[in-house]
């Protein structure tokens, strides 16, 4: 028994088992520097490992570790930098201040 059980605590971690998941949401914007101010908001989130968004499909691809950060900390992050996310809109101070070639077409839905 106390073989088996030295056993499943070496094998287990080695065999990938994680709190690591991965998720894909849309996060408008409209240029590289955009991608660049996305990618380094979604990061910034203590927890997320991956981020990388594109810029013709508007979705954001992360990495993230479930146990540090809940994915609406992520969305209210890159909101807090001036991106719209399909939960969270950005404040129009802070959307207003980006860049002109920063200023995407913003939904109506929110």
């Amino acid at each position: 028994m106390k073989t088996f059980l030295f056993l499943a605590t070496i094998l287990i971690p080695l065999l990938g088992f994680s709190n690591d998941h991965k998720a894909e949401f849309k996060v408008y914007g409209a240029c590289g520097m955009c991608e660049t101010r996305i990618e380094n908001a979604a990061k910034s989130v203590d927890g997320v490992t991956t981020a990388d968004w594109n810029r013709e499909t508007k979705m954001l691809t992360i990495e993230y570790d479930t146990e540090k950060v809940s994915l609406d900390d992520v969305h209210k992050k890159i909101a807090e930098a001036g991106h719209d996310t399909d939960k969270v809109r950005a404040k129009d101070k802070v959307y207003n201040g980006l860049p002109a070639c920063c200023h995407y077409e913003r939904p109506s839905n929110k």
